[in-house]
Order: structure tokens, then C-alpha cells, then sequence
């Protein structure tokens, strides 16, 4: 897994490419120009063919690698609904949502850089061991890594299987007192400089505050700008500078 070590290897992530029809949302424009690596949607939360084309495209244009974005099939709710799923729904709706997303890439001639679960799916398979051994399989099937929380089954799953884990660090989502994420039903803005700052000071003691100021260490290879906020593009801005970027 990556560190902290060096600045130079942390990479910026952003989730991307979930427009739906004539409905559009996010920053994905002026983000490819601030980001290494894009979460693209593929169809079950949000996103349809024509903007996972879109968005494949736009990362070639910008060197941008992309891997894929499974969520639940919620497009009412965005994927922030939990499911009652059993481990082989998970696999199957999974592996479903990433052969769509590799159809894109090879007409573009990119690979498929990692599997990064969205939203409540992210969340389940974070606490549940079996779950997260659906994405993992799929995971072992195209030799990619995981993107995850440190310190959940996310890692605990990835590592045992031996499929390689990419922790992240959230900076426009808080953290719980157990590390967990706070996933709001719709996002609000963050304040740039706050983002900035989480991100100098885990550089600096590897700490971050939870939302009742308990001290947490976050390990971390990637740091997560999600699109969907109106100011993504200053907050990713705001985190290359802290990097040094």
C-alpha cells in the first residue's frame, strides 16, 4: 500500500462521468486538468454509456487513468441507499458494471487502472467481510487494485486475497469517531483552505479530526475529490498546493 513517504506518490482521485442523459452533473472538465485518477460511474447510481464514452475520452485527452465506480442500482438515490445483498449479488453486480465501463477503454486502448466501490456500496463492503469479497474477485479477474478505507474490510479482504489496496483520504467528507465516513444524501460545499489544511497537517503527524474532534491516523496513497460539489475544482486545486504541486 502506498504512504505518506512522499508526496510525489499520492495521488488525486476524483468520482466522475455521473451525468445521466440530458441531466449533467459535475466537474469533470476542470477536474481532468487537476487529477491523476478518475472514478468513472458505470450505469447503476448514475452514469449511461454515452457519458461513460464521454468521460473515457476526456481522460485520454488529459492523461488521466481511470478506473471504475460500481454502486448500487439506485439512480433515484444515488447510490446512498443501503441494499440487503448477498456476497455473490455484490460479485455479480460488480463485475456487470466494470466489463461495461472496459468496453469504453479498449476502444480508447487504456487499461483498467483499479475498482473503487461508490457511495452506500462503499460503506457496506467497508464493514462487511464477506461482501467485500465479491469486489475483490473481480478485482483478482482484471489484476487491479482496490481503492479503500484504511483499516476496514476494504484492506482487511484486498490484502488476504492478495489483490493490491490504495487507501484514501477524504477531505470534503467527514470522518466518524471510527474512521468512518459521513456520507451526507447531498453534498454541500467545502471550504478549500480547510481541505488544504487536512491534508498538511496528515502530511505532517499522519492525523485527522474526526467530527468530535477525536484524533484519527489515516493512512493514505490517494486523496478523493468528489465532482459533484460546485467548487470541486478550487478544493482539488487547493490539495495540489498543499502537496506541493
Amino acid at each position: 500500500m502506498d504512504d505518506v513517504n512522499s508526496n510525489s506518490n499520492i495521488t488525486l482521485n476524483s468520482d466522475m462521468g455521473e451525468s445521466l442523459g440530458i441531466h449533467s452533473f459535475g466537474n469533470d472538465e476542470a477536474l481532468m486538468r487537476l487529477v491523476d485518477v478518475a472514478n468513472v460511474a458505470c450505469g447503476f447510481h448514475s452514469g449511461d454509456p454515452d457519458a461513460m464514452e464521454a468521460t473515457v475520452r476526456l481522460a485520454k485527452e488529459h492523461g488521466v487513468r481511470v478506473g471504475a465506480h460500481p454502486g448500487l442500482p439506485d439512480l433515484v438515490g444515488f447510490g446512498r441507499r443501503e441494499m440487503k445483498l448477498m456476497p455473490s449479488e455484490v460479485e455479480s453486480m460488480i463485475r456487470y458494471q466494470v466489463g461495461a465501463l472496459v468496453g469504453f477503454l479498449h476502444k480508447y486502448d487504456l487499461p483498467l487502472n483499479h475498482i473503487k466501490p461508490h457511495g452506500s456500496l462503499y460503506g457496506m463492503l467497508a464493514r462487511d467481510e464477506a461482501l467485500m469479497q465479491g469486489a475483490v474477485a473481480v478485482a483478482q479477474s482484471y489484476g487491479v487494485p482496490i481503492f479503500g478505507l484504511a483499516g476496514s474490510a476494504h484492506q482487511t479482504v484486498a490484502e488476504r486475497e492478495g489483490v493490491e489496496f490504495v487507501a484514501e483520504l477524504y477531505v470534503d467528507l467527514d470522518y466518524n469517531a471510527e474512521g468512518g465516513l459521513i456520507i451526507q444524501r447531498r453534498p454541500e460545499n467545502t471550504d478549500p483552505q480547510k481541505a488544504a489544511a487536512r491534508v498538511r497537517r496528515v502530511l505532517e503527524d499522519g492525523k485527522v479530526l474526526a467530527n468530535d474532534e477525536t484524533i484519527l491516523e489515516i493512512p493514505f496513497g490517494s486523496i478523493c475529490i468528489h465532482s459533484d460539489t460546485s467548487n470541486s475544482p478550487a478544493v482539488a486545486q487547493a490539495v495540489r498546493e498543499a502537496l506541493g504541486r
